[in-house]
Protein backbone atom coordinates (compact mmCIF):
# COMPACT_ATOMS: atom_id res chain seq x y z
CA UNK A 1 0.00 0.00 0.00
CA UNK A 2 2.71 2.41 0.92
CA UNK A 3 5.14 1.83 -2.39
CA UNK A 4 1.35 2.54 -4.34
CA UNK A 5 0.95 5.75 -2.50
CA UNK A 6 4.40 6.56 -3.37
CA UNK A 7 3.92 5.78 -7.12
CA UNK A 8 0.49 7.49 -7.50
CA UNK A 9 2.27 10.96 -5.88
CA UNK A 10 5.21 10.69 -8.08
CA UNK A 11 3.03 10.61 -10.84
CA UNK A 12 0.43 13.21 -9.54
CA UNK A 13 3.12 15.51 -9.07
CA UNK A 14 4.56 15.20 -12.24
CA UNK A 15 1.34 15.46 -14.36
CA UNK A 16 0.40 18.14 -12.55
CA UNK A 17 -3.05 16.88 -13.54
CA UNK A 18 -4.22 13.70 -13.90
CA UNK A 19 -5.71 14.00 -17.48
CA UNK A 20 -2.17 15.28 -18.73
CA UNK A 21 0.70 13.38 -19.64
CA UNK A 22 4.14 13.02 -18.36
CA UNK A 23 6.38 16.32 -18.05
CA UNK A 24 5.02 19.71 -18.24
CA UNK A 25 3.16 21.72 -21.02
CA UNK A 26 6.19 24.07 -21.64
CA UNK A 27 10.16 24.09 -20.63
CA UNK A 28 9.09 27.39 -18.19
CA UNK A 29 6.67 25.01 -16.60
CA UNK A 30 8.99 22.04 -15.92
CA UNK A 31 11.31 24.93 -14.22
CA UNK A 32 8.52 25.33 -11.47
CA UNK A 33 8.47 21.35 -11.05
CA UNK A 34 9.17 19.81 -7.62
CA UNK A 35 12.94 20.13 -6.21
CA UNK A 36 14.74 16.53 -7.50
CA UNK A 37 14.91 14.09 -4.98
CA UNK A 38 16.35 11.49 -6.53
CA UNK A 39 18.84 10.64 -9.17
CA UNK A 40 19.35 7.53 -11.22
CA UNK A 41 23.09 6.86 -12.34
CA UNK A 42 24.67 4.21 -15.05
CA UNK A 43 27.60 2.74 -13.04
CA UNK A 44 29.83 0.58 -14.98
CA UNK A 45 32.42 -2.35 -14.28
CA UNK A 46 33.00 -3.23 -18.02
CA UNK A 47 36.37 -2.11 -18.76
CA UNK A 48 37.35 -2.00 -15.37
CA UNK A 49 39.19 -5.66 -14.89
CA UNK A 50 36.02 -6.68 -12.21
CA UNK A 51 34.23 -9.51 -13.73
CA UNK A 52 30.95 -7.61 -12.37
CA UNK A 53 27.82 -6.61 -14.24
CA UNK A 54 26.93 -2.81 -14.78
CA UNK A 55 24.36 -1.48 -12.56
CA UNK A 56 21.80 1.14 -12.13
CA UNK A 57 22.44 2.75 -9.10
CA UNK A 58 19.79 5.45 -7.21
CA UNK A 59 21.54 8.30 -5.23
CA UNK A 60 19.08 9.97 -2.29
CA UNK A 61 19.49 13.73 -3.34
CA UNK A 62 17.34 15.34 -0.97
CA UNK A 63 19.52 17.32 1.61
CA UNK A 64 16.37 17.03 4.30
CA UNK A 65 16.82 12.87 3.99
CA UNK A 66 19.41 11.03 6.80
CA UNK A 67 20.95 9.05 3.24
CA UNK A 68 21.66 12.31 1.51
CA UNK A 69 24.29 11.70 -1.14
CA UNK A 70 24.16 8.57 -0.55
CA UNK A 71 23.48 5.44 -3.17
CA UNK A 72 20.70 3.55 -1.48
CA UNK A 73 19.99 0.91 -4.15
CA UNK A 74 21.82 -0.65 -6.67
CA UNK A 75 20.16 -2.61 -9.63
CA UNK A 76 22.97 -5.14 -11.43
CA UNK A 77 22.11 -6.02 -15.03
CA UNK A 78 22.10 -9.45 -16.17
CA UNK A 79 24.63 -9.91 -18.04
CA UNK A 80 28.42 -8.87 -18.15
CA UNK A 81 30.54 -6.75 -20.87
CA UNK A 82 27.54 -3.84 -21.13
CA UNK A 83 29.13 -1.11 -20.81
CA UNK A 84 25.84 1.12 -19.72
CA UNK A 85 26.43 5.04 -20.96
CA UNK A 86 23.59 6.88 -21.75
CA UNK A 87 20.13 7.20 -20.50
CA UNK A 88 16.40 8.41 -21.31
CA UNK A 89 12.92 7.63 -21.12
CA UNK A 90 9.89 5.71 -22.99
CA UNK A 91 8.18 8.77 -22.46
CA UNK A 92 8.58 12.44 -21.59
CA UNK A 93 7.18 15.98 -22.15
CA UNK A 94 6.94 15.54 -25.81
CA UNK A 95 3.76 12.76 -24.47
CA UNK A 96 2.16 15.83 -22.24
CA UNK A 97 -0.77 16.12 -24.54
CA UNK A 98 -1.05 12.01 -24.50
CA UNK A 99 -2.87 11.24 -21.11
CA UNK A 100 -2.33 7.59 -21.72
CA UNK A 101 1.25 7.45 -21.39
CA UNK A 102 3.56 7.79 -18.47
CA UNK A 103 7.16 8.18 -17.62
CA UNK A 104 7.52 4.35 -16.38
CA UNK A 105 10.58 2.61 -17.94
CA UNK A 106 14.00 3.92 -17.66
CA UNK A 107 16.20 2.99 -21.39
CA UNK A 108 19.43 1.92 -20.81
CA UNK A 109 20.71 1.52 -23.86
CA UNK A 110 24.62 -0.70 -23.59
CA UNK A 111 27.41 0.64 -25.65
CA UNK A 112 29.48 -2.11 -25.97
CA UNK A 113 27.41 -5.46 -25.69
CA UNK A 114 24.29 -3.50 -27.27
CA UNK A 115 21.41 -4.69 -25.31
CA UNK A 116 19.29 -2.54 -24.70
CA UNK A 117 17.42 -2.53 -20.68
CA UNK A 118 14.17 -1.19 -19.87
CA UNK A 119 14.18 -0.16 -16.04
CA UNK A 120 10.50 -0.02 -14.36
CA UNK A 121 11.29 3.31 -12.04
CA UNK A 122 6.97 3.24 -11.14
CA UNK A 123 6.65 0.51 -9.16
CA UNK A 124 9.26 1.98 -6.55
CA UNK A 125 10.91 4.47 -7.44
CA UNK A 126 13.78 4.49 -4.98
CA UNK A 127 14.35 0.67 -6.15
CA UNK A 128 13.77 0.24 -10.09
CA UNK A 129 13.29 -3.18 -11.11
CA UNK A 130 14.34 -4.80 -14.57
CA UNK A 131 11.30 -4.95 -17.09
CA UNK A 132 13.00 -6.49 -20.36
CA UNK A 133 15.49 -6.84 -22.08
CA UNK A 134 16.18 -6.06 -25.84
CA UNK A 135 18.37 -8.87 -27.62
CA UNK A 136 21.41 -7.43 -29.82
CA UNK A 137 21.04 -10.28 -31.94
CA UNK A 138 17.37 -8.95 -32.47
CA UNK A 139 18.27 -6.00 -33.42
CA UNK A 140 21.19 -6.83 -35.32
CA UNK A 141 18.93 -9.24 -37.51
CA UNK A 142 16.33 -7.00 -38.39
CA UNK A 143 18.41 -3.51 -38.87
CA UNK A 144 22.05 -4.31 -38.61
CA UNK A 145 22.71 -1.83 -36.08
CA UNK A 146 25.07 -2.05 -33.44
CA UNK A 147 26.74 0.17 -30.57
CA UNK A 148 23.61 1.98 -29.39
CA UNK A 149 24.36 5.56 -27.62
CA UNK A 150 21.55 8.12 -26.76
CA UNK A 151 17.78 7.17 -26.91
CA UNK A 152 14.51 9.94 -26.62
CA UNK A 153 11.02 9.49 -26.55
CA UNK A 154 8.87 9.75 -29.25
CA UNK A 155 5.28 11.52 -29.15
CA UNK A 156 4.31 8.73 -30.95
CA UNK A 157 4.98 6.75 -28.12
CA UNK A 158 7.91 4.91 -30.10
CA UNK A 159 11.43 4.86 -28.68
CA UNK A 160 14.68 6.26 -31.00
CA UNK A 161 18.19 5.04 -30.30
CA UNK A 162 21.00 6.57 -31.73
CA UNK A 163 23.46 3.53 -33.22
CA UNK A 164 27.14 4.31 -34.09
CA UNK A 165 27.53 1.25 -36.00
CA UNK A 166 27.43 -2.20 -37.24
CA UNK A 167 28.45 -5.54 -35.74
CA UNK A 168 31.75 -5.19 -36.45
CA UNK A 169 32.45 -1.62 -35.16
CA UNK A 170 32.21 -0.23 -38.87
CA UNK A 171 30.73 3.80 -38.70
CA UNK A 172 29.32 2.83 -42.30
CA UNK A 173 26.29 0.39 -40.39
CA UNK A 174 25.57 2.97 -38.20
CA UNK A 175 21.57 4.81 -37.94
CA UNK A 176 18.36 5.66 -35.91
CA UNK A 177 16.76 1.88 -34.18
CA UNK A 178 12.80 2.76 -33.63
CA UNK A 179 11.40 0.35 -30.85
CA UNK A 180 7.71 0.25 -30.11
CA UNK A 181 6.18 1.28 -27.11
CA UNK A 182 6.38 -1.88 -25.85
CA UNK A 183 10.69 -2.22 -26.27
CA UNK A 184 9.89 -4.10 -29.58
CA UNK A 185 12.31 -3.91 -32.40
CA UNK A 186 10.12 -2.24 -35.49
CA UNK A 187 13.45 -0.91 -37.46
CA UNK A 188 15.39 1.81 -38.38
CA UNK A 189 13.80 5.34 -38.23
CA UNK A 190 15.77 7.13 -40.99
CA UNK A 191 14.74 6.38 -45.18
CA UNK A 192 16.62 3.65 -46.86
CA UNK A 193 19.73 5.24 -48.40
CA UNK A 194 19.83 8.39 -45.69
CA UNK A 195 22.03 7.10 -42.66
CA UNK A 196 24.46 9.40 -41.54
CA UNK A 197 28.15 9.02 -42.06
CA UNK A 198 28.88 8.71 -38.36
CA UNK A 199 26.30 8.12 -35.11
CA UNK A 200 26.43 9.86 -32.00
CA UNK A 201 23.53 11.95 -30.36
CA UNK A 202 20.56 13.30 -31.68
CA UNK A 203 17.83 16.18 -31.05
CA UNK A 204 14.97 16.94 -32.51
CA UNK A 205 12.79 19.93 -33.10
CA UNK A 206 9.01 19.09 -34.42
CA UNK A 207 7.93 22.76 -35.01
CA UNK A 208 10.92 23.51 -37.22
CA UNK A 209 10.47 19.71 -38.72
CA UNK A 210 13.87 19.07 -38.40
CA UNK A 211 16.14 15.85 -36.33
CA UNK A 212 20.33 17.04 -36.20
CA UNK A 213 22.61 14.41 -35.58
CA UNK A 214 26.22 14.23 -34.56
CA UNK A 215 29.08 12.52 -35.13
CA UNK A 216 31.93 10.79 -32.77
CA UNK A 217 33.66 7.84 -34.65
CA UNK A 218 33.83 4.64 -35.36
CA UNK A 219 33.25 1.87 -32.85
CA UNK A 220 36.07 -0.28 -34.16
CA UNK A 221 38.55 2.68 -33.21
CA UNK A 222 36.76 4.94 -30.23
CA UNK A 223 36.31 1.37 -28.42
CA UNK A 224 40.24 0.44 -28.42
CA UNK A 225 40.93 3.81 -26.70
CA UNK A 226 41.87 7.30 -28.51
CA UNK A 227 44.44 7.17 -31.27
CA UNK A 228 45.21 10.99 -32.79
CA UNK A 229 46.22 8.67 -36.24
CA UNK A 230 42.27 7.49 -36.16
CA UNK A 231 41.37 11.09 -36.75
CA UNK A 232 44.08 11.42 -39.79
CA UNK A 233 42.39 8.06 -40.87
CA UNK A 234 39.10 9.67 -40.90
CA UNK A 235 37.32 7.32 -38.43
CA UNK A 236 36.04 10.03 -36.22
CA UNK A 237 33.34 12.37 -37.25
CA UNK A 238 33.16 16.35 -37.59
CA UNK A 239 29.85 16.63 -39.54
CA UNK A 240 26.10 17.51 -38.43
CA UNK A 241 23.41 15.61 -40.32
CA UNK A 242 20.23 17.40 -40.48
CA UNK A 243 17.52 15.21 -41.32
CA UNK A 244 13.24 15.76 -42.09
CA UNK A 245 11.48 15.12 -38.93
CA UNK A 246 9.59 12.60 -38.85
CA UNK A 247 10.15 11.78 -42.02
CA UNK A 248 13.36 10.32 -41.84
CA UNK A 249 15.05 12.19 -45.16
CA UNK A 250 18.66 13.12 -45.14
CA UNK A 251 18.37 16.82 -45.98
CA UNK A 252 21.66 18.48 -45.60
CA UNK A 253 25.01 17.80 -43.96
CA UNK A 254 27.20 20.39 -42.34
CA UNK A 255 31.15 20.18 -42.68
CA UNK A 256 32.13 21.62 -39.23
CA UNK A 257 35.99 20.96 -40.62
CA UNK A 258 39.21 21.47 -38.97
CA UNK A 259 37.04 23.60 -35.94
CA UNK A 260 34.56 21.06 -35.40
CA UNK A 261 36.48 17.39 -34.88
CA UNK A 262 34.67 14.84 -32.81
CA UNK A 263 31.12 16.80 -32.37
CA UNK A 264 29.33 15.29 -29.34
CA UNK A 265 26.33 16.28 -27.22
CA UNK A 266 23.92 18.08 -29.66
CA UNK A 267 20.74 20.39 -28.32
CA UNK A 268 18.14 23.07 -29.71
CA UNK A 269 17.07 25.07 -27.37
CA UNK A 270 13.82 24.29 -25.50
CA UNK A 271 11.64 26.76 -26.53
CA UNK A 272 10.00 24.48 -29.36
CA UNK A 273 9.67 27.30 -31.42
CA UNK A 274 13.41 28.31 -31.65
CA UNK A 275 15.53 27.43 -34.35
CA UNK A 276 18.79 27.15 -33.01
CA UNK A 277 20.80 25.09 -31.08
CA UNK A 278 24.12 23.96 -30.17
CA UNK A 279 26.52 21.14 -30.33
CA UNK A 280 29.97 20.42 -28.35
CA UNK A 281 33.15 19.65 -30.49
CA UNK A 282 34.97 17.51 -27.74
CA UNK A 283 38.67 17.46 -29.55
CA UNK A 284 38.78 21.18 -31.16
CA UNK A 285 36.50 22.12 -27.78
CA UNK A 286 34.79 24.13 -29.69
CA UNK A 287 30.85 24.82 -28.97
CA UNK A 288 29.18 25.22 -32.49
CA UNK A 289 25.66 26.98 -33.12
CA UNK A 290 23.78 25.53 -35.74
CA UNK A 291 20.63 27.58 -36.90
CA UNK A 292 18.08 27.71 -39.73
CA UNK A 293 19.04 30.40 -42.31
CA UNK A 294 15.79 32.88 -44.32
CA UNK A 295 15.92 30.08 -47.31
CA UNK A 296 15.33 27.43 -44.84
CA UNK A 297 18.58 25.76 -44.86
CA UNK A 298 20.93 25.33 -42.07
CA UNK A 299 24.21 26.97 -41.26
CA UNK A 300 27.02 26.62 -38.37
CA UNK A 301 29.55 28.96 -36.64
CA UNK A 302 31.84 28.71 -33.46
CA UNK A 303 30.26 30.11 -30.86
CA UNK A 304 32.30 29.43 -27.96
CA UNK A 305 36.18 28.56 -28.47
CA UNK A 306 37.96 26.76 -25.16
CA UNK A 307 41.77 27.01 -25.98
CA UNK A 308 44.16 24.88 -25.57
CA UNK A 309 46.33 24.50 -22.94
CA UNK A 310 50.44 24.48 -23.87
CA UNK A 311 51.79 21.90 -21.20
CA UNK A 312 54.38 19.90 -20.20
CA UNK A 313 55.38 16.16 -19.54
CA UNK A 314 51.89 14.87 -21.55
CA UNK A 315 51.51 12.86 -24.59
CA UNK A 316 50.77 15.91 -26.62
CA UNK A 317 52.72 19.51 -26.53
CA UNK A 318 48.81 21.15 -26.29
CA UNK A 319 46.22 20.01 -23.96
CA UNK A 320 42.44 20.19 -25.72
CA UNK A 321 39.90 21.01 -22.79
CA UNK A 322 37.55 18.14 -24.49
CA UNK A 323 34.51 19.29 -24.21
CA UNK A 324 32.08 16.20 -23.41
CA UNK A 325 29.14 17.08 -22.46
CA UNK A 326 27.30 20.39 -22.11
CA UNK A 327 23.78 21.05 -21.13
CA UNK A 328 21.12 24.28 -21.80
CA UNK A 329 18.84 25.64 -19.04
CA UNK A 330 15.17 25.27 -19.61
CA UNK A 331 14.57 29.00 -19.77
CA UNK A 332 17.56 29.15 -22.59
CA UNK A 333 19.30 31.45 -20.68
CA UNK A 334 22.47 29.48 -19.93
CA UNK A 335 24.54 27.00 -21.43
CA UNK A 336 26.84 25.08 -19.27
CA UNK A 337 29.67 22.99 -20.52
CA UNK A 338 32.49 20.13 -19.09
CA UNK A 339 35.89 19.90 -20.09
CA UNK A 340 37.58 16.72 -19.30
CA UNK A 341 40.63 17.56 -19.65
CA UNK A 342 41.27 20.82 -18.19
CA UNK A 343 38.89 19.91 -15.35
CA UNK A 344 36.55 22.95 -15.37
CA UNK A 345 32.85 23.30 -15.52
CA UNK A 346 32.04 26.79 -17.46
CA UNK A 347 28.54 28.82 -17.45
CA UNK A 348 27.70 30.74 -20.25
CA UNK A 349 24.87 33.38 -20.36
CA UNK A 350 23.10 32.62 -24.04
CA UNK A 351 20.49 34.78 -23.94
CA UNK A 352 21.64 36.19 -27.47
CA UNK A 353 23.23 32.74 -28.30
CA UNK A 354 25.24 34.02 -31.39
CA UNK A 355 27.23 35.44 -28.67
CA UNK A 356 27.68 34.04 -25.34
CA UNK A 357 29.06 35.33 -22.41
CA UNK A 358 31.12 33.66 -19.87
CA UNK A 359 29.51 34.16 -16.27
CA UNK A 360 30.75 31.38 -14.60
CA UNK A 361 33.64 28.70 -13.85
CA UNK A 362 34.42 26.03 -11.28
CA UNK A 363 37.57 23.72 -11.38
CA UNK A 364 36.77 20.13 -10.27
CA UNK A 365 39.52 17.97 -11.38
CA UNK A 366 41.83 18.05 -14.48
CA UNK A 367 45.13 16.76 -15.90
CA UNK A 368 46.56 20.37 -14.97
CA UNK A 369 45.64 20.25 -11.13
CA UNK A 370 48.39 20.73 -8.40
CA UNK A 371 50.17 17.43 -7.69
CA UNK A 372 49.49 16.12 -10.86
CA UNK A 373 52.67 15.21 -13.17
CA UNK A 374 51.39 17.57 -16.41
CA UNK A 375 52.49 21.58 -15.59
CA UNK A 376 50.71 23.77 -17.85
CA UNK A 377 52.26 26.90 -19.57
CA UNK A 378 51.78 30.33 -20.08
CA UNK A 379 52.46 32.32 -22.83
CA UNK A 380 55.65 34.02 -21.16
CA UNK A 381 57.33 30.46 -20.56
CA UNK A 382 56.12 30.18 -16.70
CA UNK A 383 54.34 27.34 -15.51
CA UNK A 384 51.51 26.50 -13.38
CA UNK A 385 49.11 24.50 -12.30
CA UNK A 386 45.93 24.75 -10.86
CA UNK A 387 44.20 25.12 -7.19
CA UNK A 388 40.88 22.10 -7.17
CA UNK A 389 39.97 21.46 -3.60
CA UNK A 390 39.12 18.66 -2.01
CA UNK A 391 35.47 18.14 -0.89
CA UNK A 392 34.92 16.25 2.39
CA UNK A 393 38.17 15.18 3.07
CA UNK A 394 38.10 13.35 -0.96
CA UNK A 395 40.81 14.16 -3.38
CA UNK A 396 38.53 14.91 -6.65
CA UNK A 397 39.37 12.28 -9.08
CA UNK A 398 39.22 12.54 -13.20
CA UNK A 399 37.45 15.69 -14.93
CA UNK A 400 34.09 16.66 -14.98
CA UNK A 401 32.15 14.90 -17.88
CA UNK A 402 28.32 14.25 -17.65
CA UNK A 403 26.30 17.15 -16.12
CA UNK A 404 22.91 17.48 -15.17
CA UNK A 405 20.86 20.14 -14.09
CA UNK A 406 17.94 20.69 -11.71
CA UNK A 407 14.75 21.83 -12.85
CA UNK A 408 14.88 25.64 -11.13
CA UNK A 409 18.65 25.78 -12.91
CA UNK A 410 20.27 26.02 -9.17
CA UNK A 411 21.78 22.84 -9.12
CA UNK A 412 24.54 21.24 -11.26
CA UNK A 413 25.74 17.79 -10.87
CA UNK A 414 28.82 15.98 -12.23
CA UNK A 415 29.99 13.05 -12.59
CA UNK A 416 33.70 11.87 -14.24
CA UNK A 417 33.73 8.92 -16.35
CA UNK A 418 33.61 8.90 -19.83
CA UNK A 419 34.36 5.89 -21.54
CA UNK A 420 36.33 2.73 -19.60
CA UNK A 421 38.88 2.28 -21.92
CA UNK A 422 39.37 6.20 -22.38
CA UNK A 423 39.04 6.50 -18.54
CA UNK A 424 42.44 4.32 -18.47
CA UNK A 425 44.24 5.73 -20.71
CA UNK A 426 44.18 9.64 -19.66
CA UNK A 427 42.95 9.18 -15.68
CA UNK A 428 43.86 5.76 -14.85
CA UNK A 429 43.55 6.30 -10.95
CA UNK A 430 39.56 6.44 -11.87
CA UNK A 431 39.45 3.05 -12.75
CA UNK A 432 41.36 2.04 -9.43
CA UNK A 433 39.61 4.75 -6.91
CA UNK A 434 36.40 4.76 -8.75
CA UNK A 435 34.02 7.92 -9.60
CA UNK A 436 32.51 10.34 -7.49
CA UNK A 437 29.27 12.81 -7.93
CA UNK A 438 29.98 16.48 -7.22
CA UNK A 439 26.93 18.70 -7.01
CA UNK A 440 27.46 22.62 -7.92
CA UNK A 441 25.82 25.41 -6.73
CA UNK A 442 24.55 27.70 -9.89
CA UNK A 443 24.13 31.61 -9.87
CA UNK A 444 20.94 32.44 -12.11
CA UNK A 445 20.86 36.12 -10.80
CA UNK A 446 24.32 37.41 -11.69
CA UNK A 447 26.31 34.24 -13.18
CA UNK A 448 28.55 31.83 -11.03
CA UNK A 449 29.48 28.49 -10.17
CA UNK A 450 30.49 26.82 -6.60
CA UNK A 451 31.02 23.44 -5.48
CA UNK A 452 28.32 22.17 -2.71
CA UNK A 453 30.51 21.39 0.04
CA UNK A 454 27.80 19.09 1.73
CA UNK A 455 27.34 16.92 -0.97
CA UNK A 456 29.65 13.87 -2.15
CA UNK A 457 28.65 10.55 -3.74
CA UNK A 458 32.33 8.28 -3.96
CA UNK A 459 31.84 5.13 -5.95
CA UNK A 460 35.25 4.09 -5.11
CA UNK A 461 33.53 2.36 -1.55
CA UNK A 462 30.68 0.56 -3.79
CA UNK A 463 30.34 -3.25 -2.36
CA UNK A 464 31.83 -4.65 -5.69
CA UNK A 465 34.70 -2.33 -5.73
CA UNK A 466 35.10 1.27 -7.32
CA UNK A 467 32.80 1.77 -10.51
CA UNK A 468 32.54 4.22 -12.89
CA UNK A 469 29.38 6.67 -13.04
CA UNK A 470 28.81 8.07 -15.98
CA UNK A 471 25.04 9.52 -16.83
CA UNK A 472 22.31 10.83 -14.13
CA UNK A 473 18.61 10.88 -14.64
CA UNK A 474 15.82 12.01 -12.65
CA UNK A 475 12.56 10.18 -12.31
CA UNK A 476 10.58 13.46 -13.33
CA UNK A 477 12.84 14.23 -16.48
CA UNK A 478 15.44 16.46 -16.88
CA UNK A 479 16.46 19.28 -19.12
CA UNK A 480 18.38 16.85 -21.55
CA UNK A 481 15.58 14.28 -21.60
CA UNK A 482 12.31 16.27 -22.62
CA UNK A 483 11.64 17.68 -25.41
CA UNK A 484 8.52 19.90 -26.15
CA UNK A 485 6.55 19.38 -29.55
Amino acid sequence: MATDMVVVQHANVENGCCKKGPGYATPLDAMSGPRETLIYVTCVYTGTGKEKPDYLATVDIDPSSPTYSKVVHRLPMPYIGDELHHSGWNACSSCHGDPSAARRYLVLPSLVSGRIYAIDTGKDPRAPTLHKVVDPKDIISKTGLAYPHTAHCLASGEIMVSCLGDKDGNAEGNGFLLLDSDFNVKGRWEKPGHSPSFGYDFWYQPRHKTMISSSWGAPSAFTKGFNLQHVSDGLYGRHLHVYSWPEGELKQTLDLGSTGLLPLEVRFLHDPDKDTGFVGCALTSNMVRFFKKPDGSWGHEVSVSVKPVKVQNWILPEMPGLITDFLISLDDRFLYLANWLHGDIRQYNIEDPANPRLTGQVWVGGLIRKGSNVVAEADDGTTYQVDVPDVQGHELRGGPQMIQLSLDGKRLYATNSLFSTWDRQFYPELVEKGSHILQIDVDTENGGLAINPNFFVDFGSEPDGPSLAHEMRYPGGDCTSDIWI
